[in-house]
């Protein structure tokens, strides 16, 4: 077997020393464009690949953050990952139903909180690896996933307060969602949840007139769920409304669990005029359900969410949302490791994002032909 090239042997190839090699491939605007050339011409040349792990050990960094994510697909044990696609098989085709296929669902609002965090990290020179604390040994995978990184940025309730404060003994960490709370020692970035659900619950109130709401909550543990119904509570004692004491049905945020939920609903025949879900994936859940039954949205039940990814304006009819910037979520994440990572002396903060609240058609509201600039769209008259 060949012997591994290393940063030595580029530095011969070369003739200059190994500190001008690292110099090019750590801080390349240090070093003059020509020596760069003759450095990436050897490293071709040679079939030279950095070790990050040498880098580590050297700068004591690794210039990796971790990002650590809840399992919100149900998949709890290996033995329940569904069989991978067999190579080799002819073309199928068939009859596209357009009903929602019932598997495992992807998460839309961690795939864009993912991808503000990785263009964060991109922007800086820095790397993302992600983790999902899944099963029982999910305390053990966080554990591990913080071995390996500089800064580490969790979604709220996800880790236990246990692990979580062990691990900020070592590294930076931020956690994402929930509100902060006084003497928590963790940075926090989250998004006015309970505003966003407050403002949305009073235009149905106020400008539709509804006077039947009914909150269908996520996770009885996501701190997120418990804001937006605060928020959902606020709405209604200010109208002078009955303010429930839980929310009416309680998912876990996937499509899948909303149907389910939806045909309950539908089955007990006792559908309120409103449904406000904590979010949008659940919101799109009881659409799939009430369509398919022939209820009419908005004419009969008003549907709205929470989040505003991309399926909520692609859907029919569009849905009514309260847009959180799930990208700047990742981004800010980052942002405050880095500056924490540069000075850990830095007191702790909570930074909280604004959300924007979106009117379309599954409320009753249709835009008019030209909309207004400014925090909404201008919206034709509602139809409550």
């Amino acid at each position: 077997m060949p012997k591994t090239p290393t940063v030595y042997d580029v530095a011969r190839h070369v003739g200059m020393s190994t500190a001008t090699v690292s110099r090019v491939l750590r801080r390349p605007e240090d070093v003059r464009p020509e020596t760069r050339a003759l450095v990436h011409a050897a490293i071709q040349e040679l079939g030279y690949v950095p070790s990050g792990a040498a880098r580590g050990l050297a700068a004591r960094q690794t210039g990796v953050l971790g990002l650590c994510f809840p399992d919100v697909d149900g998949i709890d044990d290996p033995a329940s990952v569904p069989a991978p696609v067999p190579a080799g098989q002819a073309v199928e085709v068939v009859v596209d139903t357009g009903q929602a296929p019932d598997v495992h669902p992807g998460n839309l609002y961690m795939g864009e909180v993912m991808r503000g965090a990785e263009l964060e990290a991109w922007r800086t020179g820095l790397a993302v690896m992600i983790a999902v604390a899944r099963g029982p040994a999910s305390a053990a995978t966080v554990s591990d996933l913080a071995g390996r990184v500089d800064g580490l940025a969790v979604l709220s309730a996800t880790v236990p307060d246990d692990v979580l404060a062990h691990i900020a003994r070592r590294i930076p960490v931020v956690v994402m969602a929930g509100p902060g709370i006084d003497g928590d020692p963790h940075d926090h970035i989250s998004v006015d949840n309970a505003a966003g659900m407050r403002a949305l619950t009073t235009h149905l109130v106020a400008d539709h007139g509804l006077r039947d709401l009914a909150f269908v909550g996520g996770s009885a543990d996501s701190p997120d769920d418990a804001e937006r119904f605060l928020g959902f509570r606020a709405a209604l004692a200010e109208a002078g409304l009955p303010v429930p004491d839980a929310p009416a049905a309680r998912g876990d945020f996937t499509r899948t669990t909303a149907r389910t939920l939806a045909r309950r609903l539908l089955a007990a025949g006792a559908l309120p005029r409103a449904l406000v879900c904590s979010n949008d994936q659940t919101a799109l859940g009881f659409l799939d359900e009430l369509t398919a039954a022939g209820v009419d949205v908005p004419g009969r039940v008003a549907l709205t969410g929470f989040d505003g990814i991309d399926a909520g304006l692609t859907a029919s009819p569009p849905l009514t949302t309260v847009r959180q910037p799930m990208v700047e979520l990742g981004r800010a994440a980052v942002d405050r490791l880095r500056r924490r990572m540069a000075d850990p002396s830095l007191p702790t903060a909570t930074l909280n994002l604004p959300v924007r609240v979106l009117l379309r058609r599954s409320c009753g509201c249709a835009p008019t032909a030209r909309a207004t600039p400014g925090p909404a769209a201008a919206v034709a008259p509602p139809a409550g």
